[in-house]
């Protein structure tokens, strides 16, 4: 079997990580790519289990020894990327690998597994739905909202870079619908 990748991309509150949970769940040898970050752990954050947590420096240095796939400064000395050495350790272990990452680096992650690596995007019915969906959630101030609607409205120009475009306005259908891409694709 060779082992593949499945990239999710999406806008904040799409369902993306309730999807991507929903795979996880049906056997399909899928395993979750654990980033590496520069910021601190919150809450009960472990190493090695939500993220690999780095010092600045010793991101940058990682950087510099090319051992990341890919990563982005998302602020001032707040690194986030995928390590060469977490895809090859999921791939070692005869599982597929899962991504969730920002419309820009599942670009770059398809560039680099190319046919090998099918990319999602995981869309809102709309605009509006999105802004209706985050603040039903209630974690976040209402010009918080607004800082994610006008990136989500920015990454939604990314869509059609995506193998799939997976439309969210029925949670049910759009994990059926992914399952399905997903299965299809594994299987080819």
């Amino acid at each position: 079997m060779a082992n593949k990748a499945v990239i999710f991309s999406a806008p904040s509150g799409s369902g993306k990580s309730t999807i991507i949970n929903y795979l996880l769940k049906q056997g399909l040898r899928l395993r979750f790519s654990i980033s590496a970050t520069s910021r601190a752990p919150r809450g009960a954050e472990r190493d090695g289990v939500e993220y690999y947590f780095l010092t600045p420096d010793e991101f940058r240095r990682r950087v510099a020894n090319d051992e990341f796939l890919e990563y982005e400064e998302v602020y001032p000395d707040k690194f986030y990327g995928t390590l060469k050495s977490e895809i090859e350790r999921i791939h070692r272990e005869g599982d597929h690998v899962i991504f969730d990452v920002d419309v820009v680096g599942g670009c770059n992650i398809k560039r680099y597994f190319g046919e090998k690596a099918l990319s999602i995007f995981i869309q809102p019915p709309s605009v509006e739905v999105l802004r209706e969906r985050l603040v039903a959630r209630g974690t976040d101030a209402p010009e918080v909202i607004e800082d994610r609607v006008a990136k989500a409205t920015y990454e939604l120009g990314f869509a059609s870079r995506f193998d799939r475009v997976i439309i969210n306005d029925d949670l049910v259908r759009a994990e059926e619908e992914t399952l399905e891409a997903v299965k299809q694709f594994l299987n080819s």
